[in-house]
């Protein structure tokens, strides 16, 4: 096993980092991934998926996830597994961190009814969306837009899921300004994360549903992995409340996967042997990954969860009526730019243009759930004032 407090060959490592956009003097006592890890904790962005759903509108319930609380699960699980395979936590941490920082309101539905109102003018797309935010939208700095992050995290952020043949318009065009070497994988502490996130959703989203009854223990007890884990944890006290039951269950899917992962990601790297982080990143296949029948377990799960959880009919009900939300503020805003706030506006230009289609998308993408619905009810109620 590896040493957890050695790096191993293959990690990324601070001191060789090809630096930032914008360079800066480093910090005494803290790495450049420390800094990114702190810029994206401390920015606007992530402040704001407090109030961005995964799947439940946050006003419907204060225990279901949100995009934060996702996130810092992610985190949690991307970092203890950097530390078992010898990779850079921090940068880890950071990439899990940020990589929702581009979602709009309202989780899946918010995302495509955007995607679908700006696909005339270029679309949207959350992963772009992130790299937007952080190295362009925040403004917290005199010297430069952006959070001006390592070379290494904004890699991780732009091809976490792996080679990019036909990126995304934004994406494209910031590589070709500050070149990401988009054909060829990230480091594995970005495949890392991106494996965390799998992970983190299947877990909580089992949670939450059952949680909030839209299946029950006996709808998952088919499931591999979860039927397991289930059997497993009833096992372990025969009058086991339900809240008990859920959480024993829960742990012990997350185990079983993280364990997996662990597992099959050192025999990739045994078989690799990379000498580097870029033999990692010019491999053929990724290193960081499940075995086959975790592979088979994760999409079985993530099935059940489209058809019992994300299209239940109590879920359909919202992100219908989120889906429409989104789509008419685009309408309004993209129709009539003098709607937006001053700071905005005057970015946008002429309604109806391309540019005012990408001021009024980042505009709604940076929108938590709440204050979504108070846009639209301000535009929208005559009897509020704006």
């Amino acid at each position: 096993m590896t040493d957890a407090h050695a790096p191993a060959k293959f990690a990324v490592r601070s001191e060789t980092s090809r630096g930032r956009l914008h360079p800066e003097p480093e910090a005494v006592g803290r790495s450049p991934f420390q800094r990114d890890r702190d810029r994206i904790i401390h920015s606007s962005a992530f402040r704001k998926l407090q109030y961005k759903t995964q799947v439940f509108v946050n006003h419907e319930g204060d225990f279901y996830r949100t995009r934060l609380t996702h996130s810092i699960e992610v985190a949690q699980i991307a970092r203890s597994c950097a530390r078992a395979l010898g990779l850079d936590e921090d940068l880890t941490e950071a990439l899990a961190l940020a990589h929702d920082l581009g979602h709009p309101p309202f989780g899946h539905a918010g995302e495509e009814a955007l995607a679908t109102a700006a696909a005339p003018f270029g679309g949207f797309d959350h992963n772009a969306q992130s790299l937007r935010v952080v190295t362009l939208l925040e403004s917290r700095y005199a010297a430069f837009d952006g959070l001006n992050l390592t070379w290494e995290t904004l890699e991780g952020l732009a091809k976490h899921n792996g080679p990019l043949k036909r990126p995304p318009a934004y994406v494209a065009d910031y590589s070709a300004r500050h070149p990401l070497d988009l054909g060829l994988y990230a480091a594995a502490e970005a495949q890392l994360a991106s494996l965390a996130d799998d992970i983190a959703y299947h877990g909580h989203d089992l949670d939450d549903g059952l949680r909030a009854g839209l299946f029950d223990f006996d709808d998952i007890a088919h499931l591999p992995v979860v039927g397991a884990a289930l059997a497993e944890a009833r096992q372990a006290s025969l009058d086991m409340p339900p809240v008990r039951l859920r959480h024993e269950t829960i742990r012990r899917v997350i185990n079983v996967l993280v364990s997996d992962l662990l597992a099959e990601s050192r025999r990739r790297l045994a078989a690799l042997d990379p000498e580097s982080a870029d033999a990692i990143r010019r491999a053929k296949a990724p290193v960081i990954a499940f075995g086959a029948e975790a592979t088979a377990a994760n999409r079985a799960i993530r099935e059940f969860l489209f058809e019992h959880m994300y299209r239940h009919w109590r879920v359909n009900r919202m992100t219908t009526k989120a889906r429409r939300l989104t789509e008419e503020l685009f309408r309004l805003f993209h129709a009539d730019p003098g709607l937006l706030p001053h700071e905005w506006r005057a970015r946008a230009g002429e309604g109806g243009s391309v540019r005012a289609a990408v001021i009024v998308t980042d505009y709604i993408a940076g929108m938590t759930d709440r204050f979504a619905m108070d846009e639209h009810r301000r535009l929208t109620d005559i009897a509020i004032s704006g």
